[in-house]
């Protein structure tokens, strides 16, 4: 899907990058597929240890989720508006729905119908039928060289998979970024604030401003250091 970028778009994506990188949400690997591109991200699930998708590391692939679907009123979806995306949302939410489909996927909606069927088969039966397990311990077997090829040490256990690291960028471009997305920002916040304090310290100590042949002269009523004026 084409993608206009917007100062403000840029501005959010960054935020919310930090805040991922700094504060990850426990399960994934998120970085930029280019550090000059804050709208193509890369992000890698690995699959909940207890489960099926133990071991996983999942980088491709198809959800449907409701948060993703337009906030419009469609009887047919079953979905309330109320479900679907609202301005509220953002990437963690939209991480953390994805994440909760791993351990308890929405049979009554699914992107994948033949997967659906054989997941609630394999529900029903307690895992006697193991059909969809089987399907499952491929894919995950299979994404093991991927791992190892983006030197990835996938969690296996609940102690490693809870673990939050920080993934440093590969270069201090994105710093740079953000730092220039915002400069622009700060330095006019800086001049409101300067122009906020020069006009209540003028009030507060008499300073005036008299314009003469185009320069500014500033004049300064006679006061003590104690803030008392001269008599």
């Amino acid at each position: 899907m084409a993608h206009q970028a917007t100062p403000s778009s840029q501005k959010a994506l960054m935020m919310e990058l930090k805040s991922l990188q700094e504060q990850p949400v426990e399960g994934f690997r998120i970085t930029l597929v280019e550090e000059s591109d804050l709208y193509n991200w890369e992000v890698a699930i690995f699959g909940p240890p207890n489960t099926l998708y133990e071991g996983g590391y999942f980088k491709n692939g198809d959800v449907c989720i409701s948060i993703l679907h337009p906030p419009v009123d469609d009887p047919q979806s079953g979905e309330l508006p109320s479900e679907r995306w609202n301005p509220t949302q953002n990437v963690r939410t939209i991480l953390l729905s994805v994440i909760s489909l791993l351990n308890e996927p929405n049979t009554f909606s699914p992107a994948n119908v033949d997967a659906s069927v054989m997941f609630r088969k394999w529900r029903d039966s307690k895992g006697k039928d193991k059909e969809y397990a089987e399907i499952i311990r491929k894919q995950v077997l299979s994404t093991a060289a991927e791992a190892e090829r983006d030197g990835v040490k996938v969690p296996t256990t609940l102690a490693e998979y809870c673990v939050q690291t920080r993934v440093p960028s590969q270069d201090s471009s994105s710093d740079l970024l953000y730092d220039d997305l915002y400069d622009d920002d700060m330095e006019e916040e800086d001049e409101e604030e300067d122009e906020s304090e020069m006009e209540s310290v003028g009030e507060a100590g008499g300073i005036s401003f008299l314009e003469e042949g185009g320069t500014s002269t500033r004049l300064y009523d006679n006061q003590d250091d104690s803030g008392n004026e001269d008599s």
